[in-house]
C-alpha cells in the first residue's frame, strides 16, 4: 500500500510535466528574455518566495550566481530572506507583509528584475515585493499556482502588460513546486545557452 502511494506521487508528477510543458514553455522562454536583457544590462534579479517557495528562490540565486551545469562568469542575483516556516506566508494574512517590499525598495533598480514565487497567488508579502518592483520600474516574473481557480490570484492580477506570469493550472502545492523548479533550472539553463551557445552541459 506505501510503496503504491510512492509510485504515485512520481506518476502524477510525471503526468503533470508532460501537461504542463507545452503550456509554459512560452512563458518560461518570455521570462527567460527579460531576465537575460536584465543581466546582460548590468541588472540584477531579486528572488523571493512566500514560506517553502523562498528555499527555490534561494537555491535559483545560488545557481545563478555561481553555476547551473557549466562553468561561466558569475551572474547577479539576490535571494530576499523571508520566513520558510511561517505557515501564513503564501497567504493574504502573513504577518510583516512589507518583509520583501523593503528589501525591493532598498536593493531594487529600474531595469532589474524580480522573481517572485507563491503558490497560491495570494501571498500578502509576494504581492507587496511586487508592488514595490514596479515603483521601482522593475520588470516581474511571478511563479504562481492554481491557474484553474483565477488569473494567478491577487498577484497575476497585480502583474503588468510588461510582466511575465508563469502560473501552474493545479491546486496541489507539492505539485506546483516541483514544476516551479524546473522552470527555475529552464531559466537558469536558457541564459546560459544564450551567452554560452548550444553545447550540452557538463555533468
Amino acid at each position: 500500500m506505501l510503496e503504491q502511494r510512492i509510485q504515485q506521487h512520481f506518476i502524477d508528477s510525471a503526468d503533470l510535466k508532460y501537461q504542463t510543458g507545452p503550456v509554459l514553455s512560452k512563458p518560461i522562454s518570455q521570462a527567460m528574455q527579460a531576465i537575460l536583457a536584465c543581466v546582460t544590462s548590468g541588472g540584477k534579479v531579486l528572488a523571493c518566495g512566500a514560506g517553502v517557495s523562498g528555499l527555490l528562490a534561494a537555491q535559483f540565486a545560488a545557481q545563478f550566481v555561481g553555476r547551473f551545469e557549466r562553468e561561466r562568469p558569475e551572474l547577479g542575483a539576490i535571494a530576499l530572506p523571508g520566513d520558510a516556516t511561517d505557515p501564513a506566508a503564501d497567504s493574504a494574512d502573513a504577518a510583516d507583509a512589507d518583509r520583501f517590499a523593503r528589501q525591493v525598495r532598498a536593493l531594487g533598480q529600474a531595469g532589474d528584475v524580480l522573481l517572485a514565487l507563491s503558490v497560491s497567488g495570494q501571498s500578502a508579502p509576494v504581492l507587496a515585493a511586487v508592488t514595490a518592483a514596479h515603483e521601482r520600474d522593475m520588470t516581474v516574473v511571478a511563479l504562481l499556482g492554481n491557474a484553474a481557480s483565477g488569473a494567478g490570484g491577487a498577484i497575476g492580477r497585480a502583474l503588468r502588460e510588461t510582466d511575465v506570469q508563469i502560473s501552474v493550472p493545479h491546486e496541489r502545492a507539492a505539485r506546483i513546486h516541483e514544476i516551479h523548479q524546473i522552470a527555475l533550472h529552464c531559466l537558469c539553463d536558457g541564459v546560459d545557452a544564450q551567452l554560452l551557445g548550444e553545447q550540452e552541459a557538463s555533468s
